[in-house]
């Protein structure tokens, strides 16, 4: 069963600041407990994917028609205050594994060694619909 992973920052009240206001060696603690938390996905076999996200103020939002030219607009703003992060794609065996994997993930740490506790959404990678059925 594959489960995609979205790693979400900056839940309102969670207390965690955003990483560009954490000092130097907390970056570098989170940044190395990512690596060794994917490194240990690898050799189980468990890790499709996983990569970080550009931040909000280069994300775009594209809307179309399929026939006049898309729309194009700026988003999500940053006075959201959420964020994607990042994602991990896991192939594992049980649901349960993949919220086990969820948690390692959310008990990362950020400020001073301290749990960031950001809510890391689980969902299964669907299969497309079979075309005879």
């Amino acid at each position: 069963m594959r489960f995609m992973l979205l790693q979400n920052y900056g839940e309102v009240g969670s207390g965690c600041l955003p990483m560009t206001e954490w000092a130097p060696g907390d970056i570098k603690a989170h940044i190395e407990f990512q690596q060794t938390l994917n490194q240990e996905l690898t050799e189980r076999g468990e890790l499709v994917d996983a990569q970080g996200l550009a931040g909000p103020e280069l994300a775009r939002f594209v809307l179309s028609d399929g026939v006049t030219a898309p729309v194009i607009t700026d988003g999500p703003f940053p006075e959201s205050k959420e964020l994607l992060a990042g994602y991990r794609l896991v192939d594992v065996e049980t649901t349960e594994r993949a919220i086990a994997i969820a948690a390692q993930a959310s008990a990362a740490p950020g400020q001073n060694g301290v749990p960031i506790r950001q809510p890391i959404e689980v969902r299964e990678v669907l299969s497309a619909p079979d075309p005879e059925m």
